[in-house]
């Protein structure tokens, strides 16, 4: 089956993929997107879940991504406050490491550097006294609170799915690109279903290439360059763990060899600690944490942490590996975590001028990025899009809420109060839940129910059937690893019974399709 000819065609189901594909659908382009897996399945559901700045990237210099991210928390803060909410970090004073005059001036160029408005600035506490003193060791008497956000990656990604969806865009899950080619005026993208094998030839205008960690592997394969490597595959893990502390902050705690690593409060019984940093040269298959990485995090939070983490402790990890632009850094904490876009053929005047021919058909290929500037990358994209394809609409991402986000941060209170009051069966926890996950469509999922008989099989936790059901109909959820660990997280609160409960469910709903 041959499609028409799009303007775009999107290789990459990941947060670059998806930011670019809703900007540009925004803009009146014609776009299809194709992901070899599930959205959000690598890169972007792997990372330490922040909305930052990235402090310690002030020590390398990187002075322009750190006051673009600055400026990118509130932006999308207001984009999206039911996946991202504020949160205060403390880093505890180590006396062996940075100085506290040192630790003091970064913060203070944080606070200024990206034109903070809402989140409160620094402060600096006694951690003798104060609360977030009580869970570490008595060396640490001194330390520092300042803000960043928290964010739901793997949902993040979704809903800037949704909303390409919405404005237009062709999104296509378990598609895996097998063939990109020039064919004429136009690219020819041969793509295969993985689950049915079926294969479906696309044209596009143009091709953007932001397969994350595979970036190298489209130009090296299905576009059959051969030899090419532009990244650094550096590799990310992170710990989960019983809850270490009572309260809402989060830590930031120095290493000895330059890293850090953060302990934050994570899916209500738990704590997140992460992440590594090291260089990644295996299989992109399965990506996993390696037993050093666990020895590694464990013995890092123990030296802060009056009660020592152990490998015992450990309920659930996961490992990604980010793509980055290969700077010649020498250590993987070192490379930088700016984004480079590369645009191959013509500008539209130049293809113009040549008649188009085969060599001028363009091409974007994204290399590297952050999760908080994603939505910045997508705009310098759309640069290089309108001078390939010429000019679509104008620029409107930075004001324009995410699906559900429609409300003010201030006001999510407000909310959960309407939330409960109109679905009063729901419990304060589960209700919560919902609208942090889903915003203003938490209506949406729970529809006309009037009580818990009324949302079908539960399947364990708060997980009931229509949650599920609103999931696999409008949020591409497949498989059970789609549902409790990329789209809500339950997997930490369900057992395996019940996992494969809902995973021989989803089967029964793609069998019956």
């Amino acid at each position: 089956m041959v499609q028409t000819v799009q303007d775009l065609f999107i290789i990459g189901g990941g947060i670059n993929g998806c930011g670019i594909a809703r900007d540009a659908a925004g803009r009146g382009y014609s776009v299809t997107l194709a992901e070899m897996n599930d959205l959000a399945s690598a890169t972007s559901s792997a990372s330490t879940k922040l909305i930052h700045g990235g402090l310690r990237y002030l020590e390398y210099y990187e002075f322009r991504l750190v006051r673009e991210a600055l400026k990118e928390r509130e932006v999308l803060l207001g984009n999206a406050p039911h996946i991202i909410w504020p949160l205060r970090f403390v880093l505890p004073h180590h006396k062996g490491l940075r100085p506290a005059w040192f630790l003091r001036l970064g913060l203070f160029f944080y606070d200024h550097l990206g034109g903070r408005k809402l989140l409160p600035g620094t402060k600096t506490l006694d951690m003798r006294s104060h609360e977030v003193g009580k869970p570490l060791k008595a060396l640490f008497s001194k330390g520092f609170e300042y803000s960043d956000c928290w964010v739901n990656d793997a949902r993040l990604v979704v809903l800037n799915a949704m909303d390409a969806k919405a404005k237009g865009a062709n999104i296509l899950t378990r598609t895996k690109v097998i063939s990109a080619q020039k064919q004429g005026d136009h690219w020819e993208i041969v793509t295969q279903d993985q689950l049915s094998g079926e294969q479906v030839t696309h044209m596009a205008r143009m091709v953007i290439n932001a397969a994350g960690p595979w970036v190298d592997d489209v130009l090296n394969g299905a576009m059959e360059r051969g030899g090419v490597q532009n990244i650094r595959l550096v590799q990310g893990s992170h710990i989960v763990v019983p809850k270490v502390f009572d309260h809402d902050r989060c830590y930031i705690f120095q290493n000895k060899d330059g890293r850090i690593i953060f302990a934050i409060p994570y899916e209500e019984d738990f704590t997140l600690i992460g992440t590594t940093d090291q260089d990644y040269t295996q299989s992109l298959d399965k990506v996993e944490i390696s037993q050093a990485e666990i020895d590694y995090l464990c013995s890092a939070a123990s030296k802060y942490f009056t009660k020592d983490i152990t490998p015992d402790q450990v309920v659930w990890t996961y490992s990604g590996v980010r793509p980055l632009y290969d700077d010649g850094a020498s250590a993987a904490q070192e490379a930088t975590r700016d984004y480079i876009l590369k645009l191959e053929g013509a500008t539209k005047g130049d293809a113009q001028k040549n008649g188009a021919e085969q060599d001028d058909l363009p091409c974007l290929h994204v290399f590297g990025g952050k999760i908080t500037t994603y939505r910045k990358l997508a705009e310098s994209a759309l640069e290089k899009i309108e001078e390939s394809l010429g000019h679509k609409g104008s620029v409107w991402t930075r004001s324009a809420d995410l699906p559900g986000g429609d409300f003010e941060p201030q006001d999510f209170d407000a909310k959960l109060t309407e939330l409960q009051t109109d679905y009063a069966f729901l419990e304060a926890d589960h209700a919560r839940r919902l609208l942090r996950l889903y915003g203003n469509l938490a209506w949406s999922v729970l529809g006309n129910a009037k009580s818990l008989n009324d949302l079908g099989q539960w399947f364990g936790s708060d997980l009931y059937e229509r949650e599920v059901r609103y999931l696999v109909d409008h949020e591409w959820a497949i498989s059970a690893e789609d549902i409790l660990y990329r789209r809500t997280k339950r997997g930490l609160h369900l057992d395996d019974t019940q996992q494969n409960a809902l995973q021989l469910y989803l089967q029964t709903i793609h069998n019956a399709a």
